[in-house]
């Protein structure tokens, strides 16, 4: 089983992976230590360290590499090896911009065609998420809130519509991670959220676009400055 993680030496050193574990796991453990800033924007991965602080080799560690490589979060740099992929403000300003117009969209294709039990669906989700802002857990208040964006994009049925938002949310999940810090802005994320539902149960398309526009406008305004 992975030990718990402590603090050493001024950085957090991460939890071992058994030898038993899945490719999806070394994946997920790195993209958590990104979205979480262990791995920082530009920071280059060092395999062997890396490998040794999680327990598994170098080959199942560079096939998860590749993996990130392929959502955007990592680069593979000639010489170099994989760098943590380091996006402008412009970049994410752009991404989140085609975000909003995607959700948007997919919000009021989901009003007219989502079946009752898909919108309860998110209904559950959007309770445990909040479970876990009451309990300040924010990693997992964070992954839950992915699950919400992505399950209304999913209502909507549209697999062309899913795919592109699938591309660009991998790329910005460090930044909206990061848009949660500080206990006003998760608040307001934390209400955003509970109208964007409550709207989605009325199946109101119109007043779901503007809540979603306005959840991610608000996004970047709580972001921008530390991009």
């Amino acid at each position: 089983m992975a030990s718990e993680m402590v603090e050493a030496n001024g950085r957090r050193t991460v939890a071992t992976i058994s030898r038993q574990s899945l490719h999806g796991e070394i994946v997920t453990r790195l993209r958590d230590m990104i979205i979480e800033g262990d791995l920082q924007p530009g920071e280059r991965i060092y395999e062997t360290q890396l490998g040794e602080e999680l327990g598994v080799s170098r080959t199942p560690l560079r096939e998860a590499l590749k993996f990130l490589a392929s959502e955007g979060l990592v680069e593979l740099v000639p010489s170099r090896g994989a760098v943590v992929k380091r996006f402008s403000a412009k970049d994410v300003e752009d991404m989140l911009i085609v975000l909003r117009s995607l959700e948007m969209l997919a919000g009021r294709i989901a009003c007219a065609v989502a079946s009752d039990e898909g919108i309860a669906r998110l209904r559950s989700l959007h309770d445990a998420m909040v479970k876990h802002y009451k309990a300040a857990e924010r990693l997992e208040y964070y992954k839950v809130n992915q699950q919400i964006h992505t399950g209304i994009v999913a209502l909507a049925n549209n697999a062309p519509l899913a795919e592109v938002h699938g591309l660009l949310q991998s790329r910005v999940k460090r930044i909206r991670f990061i848009g949660h810090e500080g206990a006003e802005r998760w608040a307001g994320a934390v209400a955003e959220h509970e109208r964007i539902i409550a709207a989605l149960e009325a199946r109101d398309a119109e007043t779901l676009a503007r809540e979603l526009d306005t959840h991610l406008a608000n996004g970047w305004e709580r972001v921008k400055s530390v991009v």
